[in-house]
Protein backbone atom coordinates (compact mmCIF):
# COMPACT_ATOMS: atom_id res chain seq x y z
CA UNK A 1 0.00 0.00 0.00
CA UNK A 2 0.89 3.43 -0.69
CA UNK A 3 -0.19 5.74 1.99
CA UNK A 4 0.68 9.86 2.03
CA UNK A 5 0.98 11.18 6.22
CA UNK A 6 1.45 14.34 7.84
CA UNK A 7 1.52 15.48 11.23
CA UNK A 8 2.24 18.66 12.50
CA UNK A 9 6.01 19.35 14.63
CA UNK A 10 6.20 20.15 18.23
CA UNK A 11 8.34 22.74 17.35
CA UNK A 12 10.04 24.31 14.13
CA UNK A 13 12.69 22.46 12.95
CA UNK A 14 14.72 22.58 9.99
CA UNK A 15 12.22 25.81 9.47
CA UNK A 16 9.04 23.10 9.12
CA UNK A 17 6.13 23.40 10.89
CA UNK A 18 5.04 19.97 9.90
CA UNK A 19 6.44 16.78 8.28
CA UNK A 20 5.38 15.23 5.40
CA UNK A 21 6.10 11.79 3.79
CA UNK A 22 4.77 8.62 1.86
CA UNK A 23 4.99 5.33 3.56
CA UNK A 24 4.84 2.22 1.17
CA UNK A 25 4.10 -1.54 2.87
CA UNK A 26 5.34 -4.66 1.14
CA UNK A 27 4.10 -7.84 2.96
CA UNK A 28 4.46 -7.64 6.69
CA UNK A 29 7.26 -4.87 5.54
CA UNK A 30 7.07 -0.90 5.51
CA UNK A 31 9.13 1.50 4.87
CA UNK A 32 9.26 5.31 4.39
CA UNK A 33 9.77 7.85 1.50
CA UNK A 34 9.80 11.64 2.62
CA UNK A 35 12.92 13.77 0.77
CA UNK A 36 12.06 17.24 1.90
CA UNK A 37 10.40 19.60 -0.51
CA UNK A 38 13.68 21.69 -1.58
CA UNK A 39 15.42 18.16 -2.79
CA UNK A 40 15.38 18.06 -6.32
CA UNK A 41 13.92 14.59 -7.94
CA UNK A 42 17.51 13.33 -9.24
CA UNK A 43 18.32 13.15 -5.38
CA UNK A 44 14.96 12.25 -4.38
CA UNK A 45 15.59 8.67 -6.30
CA UNK A 46 18.24 8.18 -3.65
CA UNK A 47 16.09 7.80 -0.78
CA UNK A 48 13.25 6.08 -2.87
CA UNK A 49 15.99 3.80 -3.87
CA UNK A 50 16.50 2.97 -0.18
CA UNK A 51 12.59 2.56 0.51
CA UNK A 52 12.12 0.08 -2.04
CA UNK A 53 15.22 -1.72 -1.03
CA UNK A 54 14.23 -2.38 2.86
CA UNK A 55 10.96 -3.41 1.20
CA UNK A 56 12.22 -6.16 -1.20
CA UNK A 57 16.04 -7.03 0.20
CA UNK A 58 17.11 -8.54 3.12
CA UNK A 59 18.36 -6.27 6.22
CA UNK A 60 21.62 -7.18 7.18
CA UNK A 61 21.48 -8.96 10.50
CA UNK A 62 22.45 -6.64 13.80
CA UNK A 63 24.48 -7.36 16.18
CA UNK A 64 22.82 -5.52 19.17
CA UNK A 65 19.31 -5.66 20.24
CA UNK A 66 19.42 -1.92 21.27
CA UNK A 67 20.91 1.18 20.09
CA UNK A 68 22.36 4.17 22.49
CA UNK A 69 20.81 7.48 21.55
CA UNK A 70 20.74 11.55 21.75
CA UNK A 71 18.10 13.89 22.52
CA UNK A 72 17.76 16.19 19.22
CA UNK A 73 17.01 19.73 20.96
CA UNK A 74 15.56 22.10 18.12
CA UNK A 75 16.01 25.68 18.09
CA UNK A 76 14.12 26.51 20.95
CA UNK A 77 14.17 28.35 24.11
CA UNK A 78 16.29 27.53 27.12
CA UNK A 79 13.41 26.78 29.40
CA UNK A 80 11.97 24.69 26.62
CA UNK A 81 15.75 22.67 25.85
CA UNK A 82 16.10 21.97 29.65
CA UNK A 83 12.63 20.36 29.35
CA UNK A 84 13.21 18.47 26.52
CA UNK A 85 16.36 17.06 27.53
CA UNK A 86 14.74 16.03 31.22
CA UNK A 87 11.53 14.03 29.71
CA UNK A 88 14.52 12.60 26.68
CA UNK A 89 13.96 8.90 28.14
CA UNK A 90 17.00 9.27 29.77
CA UNK A 91 19.28 9.72 27.31
CA UNK A 92 22.61 10.58 28.24
CA UNK A 93 23.20 12.79 25.25
CA UNK A 94 22.25 15.73 23.91
CA UNK A 95 22.26 17.34 19.98
CA UNK A 96 21.67 20.51 20.38
CA UNK A 97 20.63 22.55 17.28
CA UNK A 98 22.21 26.40 16.75
CA UNK A 99 22.92 28.89 13.90
CA UNK A 100 19.08 28.88 13.46
CA UNK A 101 18.03 31.49 11.08
CA UNK A 102 16.70 34.05 12.95
CA UNK A 103 18.43 33.71 16.20
CA UNK A 104 21.93 34.94 17.34
CA UNK A 105 25.30 33.26 19.35
CA UNK A 106 23.52 34.58 22.43
CA UNK A 107 20.51 32.57 21.99
CA UNK A 108 22.74 29.36 21.18
CA UNK A 109 24.79 29.98 24.23
CA UNK A 110 22.25 30.30 26.77
CA UNK A 111 20.35 26.88 25.22
CA UNK A 112 23.61 25.44 25.69
CA UNK A 113 23.88 26.31 29.16
CA UNK A 114 20.53 24.98 29.63
CA UNK A 115 20.96 21.24 28.59
CA UNK A 116 24.29 21.35 30.24
CA UNK A 117 22.58 21.87 33.32
CA UNK A 118 19.69 19.27 32.35
CA UNK A 119 22.08 16.60 31.71
CA UNK A 120 24.57 17.44 34.32
CA UNK A 121 28.16 17.08 34.35
CA UNK A 122 28.48 13.65 32.98
CA UNK A 123 26.23 14.20 29.99
CA UNK A 124 27.73 14.29 26.41
CA UNK A 125 26.52 17.40 24.41
CA UNK A 126 26.80 18.16 20.93
CA UNK A 127 25.66 20.79 18.34
CA UNK A 128 24.49 20.96 15.27
CA UNK A 129 24.63 23.67 12.23
CA UNK A 130 23.63 22.46 9.48
CA UNK A 131 26.07 24.55 7.17
CA UNK A 132 24.94 27.66 9.23
CA UNK A 133 28.28 29.62 9.33
CA UNK A 134 31.09 30.87 7.34
CA UNK A 135 34.50 29.35 7.86
CA UNK A 136 35.59 32.80 10.16
CA UNK A 137 31.87 32.91 11.75
CA UNK A 138 33.02 28.59 12.82
CA UNK A 139 36.44 29.97 14.08
CA UNK A 140 35.45 32.50 16.20
CA UNK A 141 31.95 30.63 17.58
CA UNK A 142 32.73 27.23 18.21
CA UNK A 143 35.30 27.97 21.37
CA UNK A 144 32.53 29.95 23.10
CA UNK A 145 30.21 27.34 22.55
CA UNK A 146 32.52 24.68 23.44
CA UNK A 147 33.32 26.74 27.18
CA UNK A 148 28.60 27.37 27.13
CA UNK A 149 28.28 23.32 27.06
CA UNK A 150 30.99 22.47 29.33
CA UNK A 151 33.01 20.81 26.85
CA UNK A 152 31.77 19.53 23.30
CA UNK A 153 31.66 15.95 21.94
CA UNK A 154 31.69 18.08 18.63
CA UNK A 155 30.02 19.98 16.02
CA UNK A 156 28.20 18.34 13.09
CA UNK A 157 28.80 20.33 9.86
CA UNK A 158 29.60 23.76 11.06
CA UNK A 159 30.06 24.49 7.41
CA UNK A 160 29.15 23.85 3.95
CA UNK A 161 32.37 23.30 1.66
CA UNK A 162 34.58 20.52 2.43
CA UNK A 163 38.26 22.22 2.41
CA UNK A 164 36.61 24.68 4.73
CA UNK A 165 35.73 21.81 7.20
CA UNK A 166 39.01 20.77 7.01
CA UNK A 167 41.00 23.95 7.75
CA UNK A 168 38.07 24.60 10.70
CA UNK A 169 39.17 20.96 12.04
CA UNK A 170 42.87 22.33 11.90
CA UNK A 171 41.71 25.60 14.00
CA UNK A 172 39.76 24.71 16.58
CA UNK A 173 39.62 22.11 19.40
CA UNK A 174 35.96 20.87 19.12
CA UNK A 175 35.91 17.65 16.66
CA UNK A 176 34.57 17.93 13.78
CA UNK A 177 31.15 15.78 12.24
CA UNK A 178 30.23 15.98 8.66
CA UNK A 179 26.84 15.42 7.47
CA UNK A 180 25.94 17.10 4.37
CA UNK A 181 29.45 16.73 2.84
CA UNK A 182 28.69 13.08 2.89
CA UNK A 183 25.07 12.87 1.59
CA UNK A 184 24.83 16.12 -0.59
CA UNK A 185 28.23 15.49 -2.32
CA UNK A 186 29.38 13.69 -5.41
CA UNK A 187 32.63 13.22 -3.70
CA UNK A 188 31.60 11.52 0.17
CA UNK A 189 35.09 10.18 0.42
CA UNK A 190 36.81 13.73 0.62
CA UNK A 191 35.61 14.29 4.09
CA UNK A 192 38.21 11.35 4.52
CA UNK A 193 41.02 12.06 1.75
CA UNK A 194 40.82 16.06 3.13
CA UNK A 195 40.88 14.83 6.77
CA UNK A 196 37.93 17.00 7.37
CA UNK A 197 36.34 15.36 9.98
CA UNK A 198 36.18 13.20 13.06
CA UNK A 199 33.24 11.49 12.68
CA UNK A 200 30.90 10.55 10.22
CA UNK A 201 27.04 10.84 10.02
CA UNK A 202 25.23 8.44 8.13
CA UNK A 203 21.33 8.57 7.22
CA UNK A 204 20.10 5.47 5.88
CA UNK A 205 17.19 7.75 3.62
CA UNK A 206 19.47 10.37 1.74
CA UNK A 207 22.40 7.65 1.22
CA UNK A 208 19.70 5.02 -0.56
CA UNK A 209 19.87 2.33 1.89
CA UNK A 210 21.29 0.54 4.59
CA UNK A 211 23.66 -1.76 2.14
CA UNK A 212 24.93 1.79 0.41
CA UNK A 213 25.32 3.32 3.85
CA UNK A 214 27.36 0.43 5.17
CA UNK A 215 29.51 0.45 2.01
CA UNK A 216 30.26 4.46 2.81
CA UNK A 217 31.08 3.82 6.58
CA UNK A 218 33.82 1.10 5.78
CA UNK A 219 34.89 3.69 2.64
CA UNK A 220 35.46 6.37 4.97
CA UNK A 221 37.34 4.68 7.91
CA UNK A 222 35.86 7.12 10.17
CA UNK A 223 33.74 6.41 13.74
CA UNK A 224 29.87 6.54 12.44
CA UNK A 225 26.77 7.65 14.35
CA UNK A 226 23.54 6.99 12.65
CA UNK A 227 21.13 10.01 12.23
CA UNK A 228 17.43 10.54 11.28
CA UNK A 229 16.49 12.25 8.21
CA UNK A 230 13.43 13.65 10.48
CA UNK A 231 11.30 10.51 9.40
CA UNK A 232 8.11 8.45 11.28
CA UNK A 233 8.86 5.65 13.19
CA UNK A 234 8.99 3.33 10.48
CA UNK A 235 11.99 5.32 8.97
CA UNK A 236 13.55 5.95 12.18
CA UNK A 237 13.31 1.55 12.18
CA UNK A 238 15.74 1.34 9.43
CA UNK A 239 18.16 3.70 11.03
CA UNK A 240 17.91 1.75 14.31
CA UNK A 241 19.09 -0.84 12.13
CA UNK A 242 21.82 0.54 10.36
CA UNK A 243 22.96 1.07 13.76
CA UNK A 244 22.94 -2.43 14.84
CA UNK A 245 24.47 -3.82 12.03
CA UNK A 246 27.51 -1.26 12.13
CA UNK A 247 27.77 -2.39 16.14
CA UNK A 248 27.63 1.57 16.56
CA UNK A 249 28.96 2.45 20.10
CA UNK A 250 28.35 5.95 19.82
CA UNK A 251 25.00 7.36 20.90
CA UNK A 252 23.45 7.50 17.42
CA UNK A 253 20.59 10.41 16.46
CA UNK A 254 17.29 8.27 16.13
CA UNK A 255 15.20 9.87 18.77
CA UNK A 256 13.46 12.56 16.36
CA UNK A 257 9.73 11.24 16.89
CA UNK A 258 9.40 13.46 19.94
CA UNK A 259 9.44 15.81 17.78
CA UNK A 260 5.99 14.74 15.86
CA UNK A 261 2.83 15.40 17.56
CA UNK A 262 1.68 11.95 15.75
CA UNK A 263 3.05 9.18 14.49
CA UNK A 264 2.49 6.69 12.09
CA UNK A 265 2.28 3.37 14.72
CA UNK A 266 0.76 2.82 18.15
CA UNK A 267 4.28 1.48 18.98
CA UNK A 268 6.43 4.67 18.33
CA UNK A 269 10.42 4.17 18.35
CA UNK A 270 10.59 6.59 21.65
CA UNK A 271 13.73 5.81 23.95
CA UNK A 272 13.61 4.10 27.37
CA UNK A 273 17.10 4.44 29.64
CA UNK A 274 18.71 6.06 26.36
CA UNK A 275 18.13 3.54 24.12
CA UNK A 276 15.94 2.45 20.85
CA UNK A 277 15.09 -1.49 20.36
CA UNK A 278 15.80 -3.17 16.97
CA UNK A 279 12.55 -4.09 15.50
CA UNK A 280 10.11 -3.46 12.87
CA UNK A 281 7.76 -1.16 13.27
CA UNK A 282 4.03 -1.42 11.74
CA UNK A 283 1.94 2.09 10.70
CA UNK A 284 -1.03 0.99 12.09
CA UNK A 285 -2.66 4.23 12.62
CA UNK A 286 -2.21 5.73 9.17
CA UNK A 287 -2.79 2.37 7.49
CA UNK A 288 -6.60 2.89 9.71
CA UNK A 289 -6.99 6.20 8.38
CA UNK A 290 -6.37 8.47 12.08
CA UNK A 291 -7.52 11.65 11.02
CA UNK A 292 -4.42 13.35 12.50
CA UNK A 293 -2.23 11.92 9.99
CA UNK A 294 -4.12 13.09 6.86
CA UNK A 295 -3.11 16.06 5.05
CA UNK A 296 -4.86 18.36 2.20
CA UNK A 297 -5.98 16.54 -1.06
CA UNK A 298 -3.58 19.28 -2.62
CA UNK A 299 -0.45 18.02 -1.11
CA UNK A 300 -1.67 14.55 -1.06
CA UNK A 301 -1.77 14.90 -5.07
CA UNK A 302 1.90 16.53 -5.02
CA UNK A 303 3.67 13.93 -2.65
CA UNK A 304 1.84 11.16 -4.91
CA UNK A 305 2.47 12.83 -7.94
CA UNK A 306 6.48 13.25 -6.99
CA UNK A 307 6.49 9.40 -6.23
CA UNK A 308 5.65 8.88 -9.49
CA UNK A 309 8.20 11.13 -10.95
CA UNK A 310 11.05 9.82 -8.77
CA UNK A 311 10.20 6.22 -9.41
CA UNK A 312 10.06 6.91 -13.32
CA UNK A 313 13.72 8.49 -12.81
CA UNK A 314 14.99 5.38 -10.93
CA UNK A 315 13.81 2.86 -12.69
CA UNK A 316 11.14 1.94 -10.10
CA UNK A 317 8.71 -0.21 -10.52
CA UNK A 318 5.64 0.76 -7.95
CA UNK A 319 3.15 -1.36 -9.07
CA UNK A 320 3.85 -3.92 -6.17
CA UNK A 321 3.43 -1.73 -3.86
CA UNK A 322 -0.35 -0.57 -4.75
CA UNK A 323 -3.40 -1.81 -3.34
CA UNK A 324 -1.84 -4.33 -1.35
CA UNK A 325 -2.97 -5.27 1.89
CA UNK A 326 -0.38 -4.89 4.65
CA UNK A 327 -0.46 -8.10 6.98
Amino acid sequence: MIRVYSTPLRARFRGLTRRTGIILTHGQRAAEFSPFIEYDDAYAARWLKATTSALLTDVPPGRRQTINVNVTVPAVSPERAHEIVLASGGCRTAKVKVADAGQDLADDLARLEAVRDALGPTGLIRVDANTGWDLEDAIRILPQLDRAAGGLQYAEQPVADVEDLATLRRQVNVPIAADESIRRSDDPLAVARLAAADYAILKVQPLGGIRAAMDLADALSLPVVASSALESSVGIALGVQLAAALDIELACGLATVHLFAHDVTSAPLLPTGGTLPVRAVTPDRLLAGDPHLRCEPDEEAYWLARLERVAALAGIDLDAFKDEPHV
